[in-house]
């Protein structure tokens, strides 16, 4: 009798360990209806089918786990399993993950893949050596400049007043002698409308947001940079899971950057269709425009590479290969 229940113990042990489910979660920074949520979402899905519901993964989007420059430490010390980042977010820490927010180096969605190739092999040793592992990138939207007046050169910008966000944007401003004003946000609406501000460089997609065609005129298209979010995992809670898992994590998170690149040009051609559709003029660059703002890059860059070095210098040579 005491031989029957051990064997039925045991296989109810099996049974149960055969069955284990391992819950993630995943903190995000962003609303659950932008497209880098959204693409999460599915990403979770596409692991429960593949895993046979043996991996749950949460999204939690819209900064509500933790805040978006909590993120990456929460998923190094394990408080949670995955989450996604801003990249350049990350640039004071390690010169290499502001990468893609050089300006005019990659200026479009092919040439921002060619730079994120270069820079993947670099990017994934670094997350390793902080016990993370890369699941896949994916780009906003390229960069454009906004302005009240017509711009045809860099000189057009001198004397303007440019809400700068960032010590890039800041820097941008400076070397065509534009006002950088700092201005939050928030408060971009009424800074624009008061004339605080009359330009500024942003996505077509923070146009639409924002509401910049109730203030501003002109939309020039540069695609000055694509900042990349990235889906990182702590590695020991990735190492955990069983091979089949681990597979279909990867299986997943390849789709999931393929259909996000996808999504990203669909987002960016919409709304400009939206800014212009709301009265505002969408232009490419002059030549005069776009040559001054290569120069503007090419400085950007090698104030970069000399505090990046040997390794940020190998990456941009693998880019321009």
């Amino acid at each position: 009798m005491k031989f029957k229940l051990a064997l039925i113990a045991a296989v109810l042990s099996v049974g149960t360990a055969a069955f284990a489910q391992t819950k993630w979660d995943l903190p995000a920074a962003y609303p659950a209806t932008n497209f880098h949520s959204e693409n999460l979402v599915q990403f979770a899905n596409d692991v429960d089918k593949a895993s046979g519901g043996k991996l749950k993964i949460t999204v939690h989007a819209n900064a509500s786990l933790f805040k978006a420059p909590e993120i990456k430490r929460a998923v190094q010390g394990g408080q949670a399993q995955a989450g996604e980042i801003l990249l350049a977010n990350f640039q004071n820490e390690w010169q290499i993950f502001g990468t893609d927010g050089l300006p005019f180096l990659a200026d479009g969605y092919d040439s921002s893949m060619k730079l994120y190739q270069a820079q993947k092999p670099a990017l994934e040793k670094k997350l390793g050596e902080q016990g993370l592992q890369l699941l896949y990138a994916v780009a906003w939207p390229p960069q454009g400049i906004y302005s009240k007046k017509p711009i045809n050169s860099a000189a057009d910008l001198k004397g303007i007043k440019w809400r700068a966000y960032s010590p890039s944007t800041s820097r941008i401003a400076e070397l065509v002698g534009a006002q950088p004003v700092t201005v939050q946000a928030a408060e971009f609406s009424q800074a624009l409308a008061t004339g605080v501000v009359e330009s500024t460089m942003t996505s077509g997609a923070t146009g639409v947001d924002s509401k910049l065609y109730e203030h501003l005129k002109y939309y020039y298209d540069t695609q000055a940079w694509l900042p990349k979010n990235a889906v990182i995992v702590n590695k020991a809670a990735f190492d955990a899971l069983d091979a089949p898992t681990r597979q279909a994590v990867l299986k997943a998170a390849a789709d999931a950057e393929t259909r996000g690149w996808t999504a990203s040009r669909g987002v960016n051609t919409k709304t400009l269709e939206t800014l212009k559709a709301n009265g505002m003029q969408v232009l490419p660059p002059s030549a005069a425009l776009k040559a001054d703002m290569k120069k503007v890059g090419d400085t950007m860059l090698k104030e970069w590479t000399d505090k990046a070095g040997p390794e940020g210098q190998a990456i941009i040579d693998a880019y321009r290969k």
